[in-house]
Order: structure tokens, then sequence, then C-alpha cells
């Protein structure tokens, strides 16, 4: 009897006697993509078997109970009860299948039909390596990857919790993970990053050169007063973006982050006074008025060599709208 359920052979079971699988690595799940199974369901059925163990559970006054407990295949499941199936065709291993092998089939057909969220993944592999000892390299051959990819994806686990649900929510990628964790033992400067790369739609890009200049600057800061890294400080929170002071021997340099052309207008408009622009507009009235006094003097003095008493007639008539507009904005027509 018990050698039937090594074989292949399918099995149509009802779908409240199959529990999920207490390893599964996937947490959440997309809604509309299960609706979309679940129509496909009702119109074509359960087109792959699911894959589970049977369990024989002896219950106080009910007797022998058999329930089946899920391999892989939570999506079809899930979709199949939305769908109101009542019964699922099943691959039946044997129960004494190891809770690693559970766990790693999980995993393979995850990866291989709907790609799991970054976050969950890490946690899968995690569990792979606390749980069953193994190793980076063994984890990444049983799922086709790289010991790089699951060394880097395991590194996930060390940003904060809410950089985690972002990741999860697909509000950040995953390649901003990469310069977030640089500043893994900089939480200030961490959290600093992140929000600008929600509020600015930062690119992959752009947070890790900023990433690289805050590990340059940590050597830097040593170097630069309390009241220099006040100013800098001060600086940032005023014009909500990062702002940075290069010291030299003579001066240094001010560096200002902006992200678009809207992020520098608002930049200019904060650091511009409005006396500034009251002033320019003032001497651009003013540099018009002394050109039309000296165009005046001009026409005065040009006379026609026929008859000197004479003004040009077209100078008379030539107004300043004639006038180069370069040389309008000349800097010899402002007064000082």
């Amino acid at each position: 009897m018990e050698g039937r359920y090594y074989t292949d052979s399918i099995f149509w079971i009802e779908v409240e006697k199959i529990k999920p699988n207490p390893y599964q690595p996937r947490k959440t799940f997309n809604e509309s993509a299960l609706a979309s199974l679940a129509e496909s369901i009702r119109q074509y059925g359960v087109l792959q078997p699911l894959v589970v163990t049977r369990k024989e559970i002896e219950r106080p006054g009910e007797g022998l109970f058999v329930e089946y407990e899920l391999i892989s295949g939570e999506r079809r499941l899930r979709a199949s009860k939305i769908a109101g199936v009542s019964q699922v065709p099943v691959v039946i291993r044997s129960h004494e299948e190891t809770d690693k092998m559970k766990l790693e089939l999980a995993i393979i057909e995850n990866l291989q039909r709907e790609d799991l969220n970054p976050v969950d993944r890490a946690k899968a592999f995690q569990q792979l390596v606390n749980d069953f000892g193994l190793k980076h390299a063994e984890v990444g051959k049983r799922v086709g990857k790289s010991r790089e990819f699951v060394s880097n994806t395991l590194r996930i686990l060390a940003l904060p919790e809410y950089m985690q649900e972002a990741l999860a929510g697909g509000k950040i990628s995953e390649g901003h993970t990469r310069p977030l964790l640089m500043l893994s033992d900089r939480k200030e400067e961490q959290a600093v990053l992140f929000k600008e790369v929600l509020d600015k739609n930062m690119t992959v890009r752009e947070a890790e050169r900023i990433a690289r200049r805050i590990a340059v600057e940590r050597a830097r800061k040593k170097d630069l007063s309390p009241e220099l890294m006040t100013m800098e400080k001060e600086l940032t929170e005023t014009l909500g973006t990062r702002v940075t002071i290069e010291k030299r021997e003579n001066g240094g340099k001010l560096h200002i982050d902006f992200f678009s052309e809207e992020d520098l207008m608002n930049l200019l408009n904060t650091l511009r006074p409005r006396e500034v622009s009251s002033a320019i507009q003032e001497n651009l009235h003013t540099g018009e008025d002394n050109m039309k006094e000296v165009q005046t003097d001009m026409q005065e003095k040009q006379v026609d060599s026929s008859d000197p008493g004479t003004i040009i007639k077209e100078d008379e008539e030539k107004s300043v709208d004639d006038i180069d507009t370069e040389d309008l904005y000349s800097i010899k027509n402002f007064s000082v």
C-alpha cells in the first residue's frame, strides 16, 4: 500500500484536506494574479498537479483521519479555492521525505513560476542556511544561482524593517539596496538617503554616487571643524537636499545635490534673496533710461553735411527697439 505513494500517479483530493506548506517561503501573494489564475482554473481546470505528502492522524472519537500537506503548488491551491473548485489533482510523495526537501521544492517552484519578492527570497535562503545548515554555494546550486547571488540576497536582511517593507512593496528596487547597505554603519545617513530615493524618485546610479561620496566623507569630516560641520548640516536641512563642504588650504568648495531641473529651480529660488531680483530689474530699467539719454545726445550732434543745421531724419526716427539687444545688456549701459 505504501509503495503507491512513491509513484507519480495523479489523485483527486478535496481542497479542504490539503494543509499549506509550513516551509512556504512566499509570505505575500499578488491578489490580481491569483484572481487571473482562478479565472483560468474555472475555464480549463488545474492543468498541473499539486505535490503533497500524506499524513494519517488519529483523532479522539473520530478514529483515523487522513490529511495532506502541501509541498508545492500553493498559488494553484489558493486560486482553486477562489474559483470554488472542490477537488484538485495531486501527486503524493512519501511522508518520509525530509522537511528540507519540502522547503527546497517550494523555493524552486516559486522561483520558476512567479518570482518571489527579494525580501521573501532572502528569508527563504536564510532558512535554508540556518535551519538546514546549507552553505551559500549549496543554496545557489539548488536554486540555480551563483554563490554571490545568494550572499548578496541575504544582505538585504541587514536593512531596517521599514526599508525591507518598501522593497517588498516595490517602492524601491533591489538595486537601491546596494547603496543603502553601503551605509549600514551610518544609520542616520542611511535613513536620509532612503528618504531621498523615495521623495525624489532617485535612480540606482544617483543613489550609489551619493553613498560613495558619503563613504569618502568619513575621512574628510575628520578635517572639518565643528563649526563647518554644523553649517553643513544646517544647509542640508534648509535646502532639503544633500550639501557638502570641501575644505582646502585656501578656500574650498560647496557641493549642492539636485536631481532634476525642477529641483534646481527650487534651489535657486531658495538661495536667491528677493532683493536680488528687484535689483536686477531696477538695473535693467536704469540701463534703458541711460541708453535713451545717450541716443538723444547722438541725434542732436549728428547733422547732414550739406546742411549743418539739419538733424539727420533717420536718427531722429530711430527708436530704442532698433538697438542691438546685446548692447542693451552691455555693462557700459548700467549705472553704478
